[in-house]
């Protein structure tokens, strides 16, 4: 079973992390959402409280298949920041695991050297990371080599689909996408 992490912070976006997080479920996929710290309690930017299933500390990032950063400025900003978050990334990259990022948290990939050339974000946010590469609204997601981000809370679905598709193939995507009517996605 694929095991995908997603660390919440707060200031989170609640629709891109529960819907990362149901769509993956879905799938029969493994999700482990972590909170940064002992506060398991985590309130997004729109007031509504996530209970984490762990602290980020007792993840084991050796045994992950991908990690994926919601948006959310107050959140990407504490992934950014968060040495342990900013550890797993580049750790990940390095071993050429899949890394996800949606909304304002190519930030936080950026901080951490690991966004690929070409990127997708919220739109104003490529200001602080570079013009260069970004691909705007083109694509509601943009994968390049084992990066995959997308730009914001209505694309969230559409991302969640993309990472199913990555982690177990054609089939489980095309159930899930026929199920959820998301077909603005394709």
């Amino acid at each position: 079973m694929s095991k995908v992490l997603v660390p919440l912070a707060g200031g989170f976006e609640e629709i891109e992390a529960v819907s990362i997080i149901d769509v993956l479920r879905r799938a029969e996929i493994e999700v482990i959402v972590a909170s940064l710290d002992a506060q398991k309690l985590v309130k997004g930017a729109n007031g509504i409280v996530i209970q984490a299933d762990v602290e980020l500390k007792d993840v084991d990032a050796d045994t992950l298949d991908m990690i994926v950063l919601p948006g959310g400025w107050d959140g990407t900003y504490a992934l950014a920041d968060d040495e342990r978050v900013q550890s797993i990334l580049k750790d990940m990259d390095a071993k050429g695991k899949n890394i996800g990022a949606i909304c304002a948290a190519p930030f936080a990939l950026n901080k951490a050297g690991v966004l690929k050339q070409n990127y997708t974000c919220y739109p104003s946010v490529e200001e602080q990371i570079r013009e260069d590469g970004y691909k705007g609204d083109s694509a509601m997601v943009v994968q390049d080599g084992n990066v995959m981000t997308s730009r914001g809370p209505a694309t969230a679905i559409c991302f969640a689909l993309e990472i199913v598709k990555k982690l177990k193939g054609d089939e489980f995507y095309e159930m899930l996408h026929g199920g959820l009517l998301a077909t603005y996605c394709k």
